[in-house]
């Protein structure tokens, strides 16, 4: 396992573990955090314990052309049951996923210490949002890494049925207008691989993101 100094600078991906963690300790510091997404490399440990960086074989992906939107889905998005903007209210949104309570979980992986290193990143314009509004109310959203070529999925929250859902799928819109490559979302779970969203090697999602895919 290789252990992070003050110095910041990360081992290369291959030589992650079989669970995918490439290295233990260092900061959340900005300069680190963006080092981290630029190398494939994210974040992910419970509160008060050491910060595990991670560069999981295979990756969890979506390519803009094949977002899968569901008829009652499309529905929704013409009746026009909710509006969806961009960077409005970026505390907001990853507050809403730091409180979210989630099946199988006792609680939060973001932790207050990681919840204001984000906002550092989206002061720095690093950092992005997406919300999902009902009726004046923020009911849904999600944010991540805007790397310009690949945007890097963190996480997202719903307080209305399919309110995130359709903050998934603006984003990935917006992705596909600007013509990005992918859309990281890490590791498996099956409600991504509903809308599309696949495992690739970590080799082609490499190649990808230092953009020789």
């Amino acid at each position: 396992m290789y252990h992070l100094s003050q110095k910041i600078v990360f081992p290369p991906v291959d030589t992650a573990d079989e669970d995918g963690v490439v290295a233990i300790g260092g900061d959340l510091s900005t300069k680190r955090l963006l080092l981290a997404y630029q190398s494939g490399i994210f974040p992910w440990f419970n509160p008060n314990e050491p910060i595990l960086w991670w560069a999981p074989d295979p990756r969890m992906v979506l390519f803009p052309d094949e977002l899968v939107v569901s008829k009652s889905m499309r529905a929704i998005i013409r009746k026009g049951t909710f509006t969806v903007t961009f960077n409005q209210n970026f505390k907001e949104v990853i507050r809403h996923c730091q409180n979210m309570r989630r099946d199988g979980q006792n609680g939060t992986w973001i932790s207050d210490g990681m919840r204001e290193a984000y906002c550092k990143l989206h002061e720095a314009g690093i950092a992005k949002s997406v919300e999902v509004w009902q009726d004046g109310e923020l009911v849904g959203g999600l944010y991540g890494i805007d790397l310009g070529h690949v945007f890097c999925g963190e996480s997202m929250f719903s307080k209305r049925s399919n309110a995130s859902k359709a903050g998934f799928i603006a984003l990935v819109e917006y992705l596909k207008a600007h013509q990005y490559h992918l859309l990281d979302c890490q590791m498996h779970n099956e409600h991504l691989e509903s809308l599309g969203c696949r495992e690739i090697p970590r080799e082609d999602f490499m190649k990808i993101l230092k953009g020789k895919g």
